[in-house]
């Protein structure tokens, strides 16, 4: 089994070129990974890619821009970005080691001894006699480290420890969220003292765990989905050509050879990009596998730059053509008897696929009864968030008519609760830290800060000028509120920086009960009042508003952006998706609930609260 599994991965770790080991992979514009000396021997075999300045593949002739083409021809592979995926792979392999074999105390060969060694302290990455071993624990600075012992066979993982570039001598152990950046202690001292998010890359582990297998999860369903399109599509394949050895048709086969080129064409795109997932479905599962944080973070940090996320190579074609989805041969009977005058068989009926906004349908995943022990009337849901707290999914939501805020999460595979009684009746929810969101209590003028563990606790509460409906927070020190016809910039004492009420003389707002932040940081708005969702800067500039009329009028709620930048908007018994920039792509209206609040997850997974439930939906 190890054997079969240390093939496949090698089948995923070969360059196509030199049929080698990837030495240094480097990724092109088309996403598939050669070695970046083959990417260069390549070029020099081909003059038209030199005259025109491209680098082509070798597996897909697809061509990638230089961006720096004046420089020699030699440098061109230099500049394509590296392939982080492909290395961390070949790293994490290249870091199991066979302890059984025979190795020497890396402490006595210093000083030019090769006594044998007995044990493997995994923190200082070293071998160890029994000698050296007892003064290593011996020794305060590592009495703690983990020692483990060489005499089987065993197998055990290097954990990777990465030093600071600028201070040799310091292992990066903490991360700057505000600069999205791993550093050392001494980085963080001298250059992110002004930042206000630095966390150590441990207390992250839980959380980047959780994404690491969700997005697993996720490429394996899209592997599913394009292995049963593959067959398909080679079932029609076949069909076709058995339908034309039939029927020798100048006019069919010409029509046949064209349908089935492009459809094997459509089978290659898919069967690249099913390699693809696989490969960075292996990387994540070596990183999960890995003690080692630095693994983790890489793996973590490939995701959040959106370098492993890949959407279909189709795509990402820009010619305005339509697709053939069948072709259909319909006998003529009435023209049997003039067959073999003028071979008019019949018709040829071709259909083509809609590309235009057609989505697949949402998938509901789970369903969670809103009503928990306490509550004295049936819940009203109002506003929903999720969070991801020590590694846990966590969905807090707004009870209106309980007057509370409740959580509900997973742990040791049963469903949990929590209830946060407040003095009146909450409405919207937003996240202000990890583990913490703030709620607006209109009624009373509030708005409450509340840690959630996943269990909920009331951290702070500050009274506001006015009433607000929703929140959205902006950044660490102020957020966006929404109140009768108006919308304010608050900062976190409560108190107004801002105030955005018209634009070019005309009221903008009256009932802004749902906003979120976009991911450019402007302010979305759902105005049920003026039926309609306005996008506005930070200072109060309108950039776009929809506000459709007639038939297609909104009856707007809750407001969420998905990780791509479109706008899920919900909207009386459906789910309305918009573009980042404010144009109506599609309806979803069976999600199987009249939806008030929602929320969608970096993994596209859409939370729907509706009166009394909360529904998980799946719109891959």
């Amino acid at each position: 089994m190890a054997t079969s599994r240390a093939e496949k991965v090698t089948e995923f770790l070969t360059c196509v070129i030199c049929q080698e080991l990837y030495t240094d992979p480097c990724t092109l514009r088309c996403d598939h990974t050669f070695c970046r000396k083959c990417v260069t021997a390549y070029i020099q075999t081909r003059p038209d890619a030199i005259q025109s300045k491209t680098i082509p593949c070798a597996f897909c002739r697809q061509d990638t821009k230089v961006p720096h083409p004046s420089r020699p021809v030699e440098e061109w592979a230099g500049q394509i970005k590296p392939s982080t995926i492909i290395q961390g792979l070949i790293d994490t392999q290249a870091d199991v080691v066979k302890t059984g074999s025979a190795s020497c105390c890396s402490v006595c060969e210093k000083l030019g001894e090769t006594t044998p060694g007995a044990s493997w302290c995994s923190e200082c990455q070293v071998s160890l006699c029994e000698r050296c071993a007892k003064m290593h624990v011996a020794n305060p600075a590592s009495h703690d480290h983990e020692i483990c012992d060489l005499s089987g066979e065993v197998k055990v993982k290097r954990r990777r420890k990465v030093v600071c570039r600028e201070h040799k001598d310091e292992v990066i152990k903490l991360v700057c969220k505000d600069c999205n950046e791993a550093v050392c202690q001494t980085c963080c001292v001298i250059y992110h003292r002004k930042c206000e998010s630095v966390v150590t890359i441990q207390s992250m582990m839980p959380t980047m765990k959780y994404h690491l297998r969700k997005n697993a999860e996720h490429l394996s369903k899209k592997i599913h989905r394009k292995h049963t399109i593959v067959q398909k599509t080679n079932k029609k394949v076949s069909g076709i050509e058995k339908n034309k050895e039939k029927q020798l048709m100048n006019e069919v086969k010409d029509i046949t050879d064209k349908q089935t080129k492009q459809l094997k064409a459509d089978v290659k795109l898919e069967e690249i990009e099913m390699q693809m997932y696989r490969q960075h479905c292996e990387f994540i599962d070596q990183a999960l596998v890995s003690d080692c944080e630095m693994d983790l973070y890489d793996a973590y940090q490939a995701w959040e730059s959106g370098a492993v996320e890949l959407g279909d190579v189709r795509d990402s074609d820009t010619e305005d053509t339509r697709r053939i989805g069948d072709i259909r041969f319909t006998p003529d009977t009435d023209n049997v008897q003039h067959i073999l005058d003028d071979l008019q068989l019949g018709k040829i009926d071709v259909t083509y696929q809609d590309q235009g906004t057609c989505l697949p349908p949402p998938l509901l995943v789970d369903t969670i009864d809103g009503k928990m022990a306490g509550d004295e009337v049936e819940p009203d849901l109002r506003d929903i968030t999720v969070l991801i707290v020590d590694g846990i999914q966590t969905v807090v939501v707004t009870d209106r008519r309980n007057k509370c805020v409740k959580s509900f999460y997973t742990r040791n595979n049963q469903l949990r609760q929590s209830r946060l009684p407040l003095d009146n009746s909450p409405r919207g929810v937003t996240q202000l830290k990890e583990n913490q969101v703030m709620v607006a209590v209109p009624d009373s003028s509030k708005i409450v800060t509340v840690e959630v563990t996943p269990e909920l606790v009331l951290l702070s509460t500050i009274t506001t000028s006015k009433a607000y409906f929703s929140l959205a927070v902006l950044r660490p020190s102020s957020l966006a509120a929404g109140g009768v016809a108006c919308v304010d910039i608050l900062d976190m004492g409560g108190h107004v920086l801002r105030s955005v009420t018209t634009h070019n003389n005309e009221t903008l707002f009256a009932c802004p009960d749902y906003m979120c932040v976009n991911n450019k940081g402007n302010i979305l708005v759902s105005d049920r009042g003026e039926q309609s969702v306005t996008c506005v800067t930070l200072e109060g500039d309108v950039v776009w508003r929809y506000a459709p009329t007639g038939d297609g009028s909104l009856d707007p709620f809750g407001i969420s952006t998905s990780p791509t930048g479109d706008i899920l908007l919900a909207d009386i018994s459906k789910v309305t998706r918009l573009t980042e920039t404010g144009d109506c792509v599609t309806d979803h209206k069976d999600i199987g609930c009249d939806p008030w609040g929602l929320y969608v997850d970096r993994h596209d997974t859409l939370f729907v609260c509706d009166e009394g439930q909360i529904h998980e939906v799946n719109f891959m």
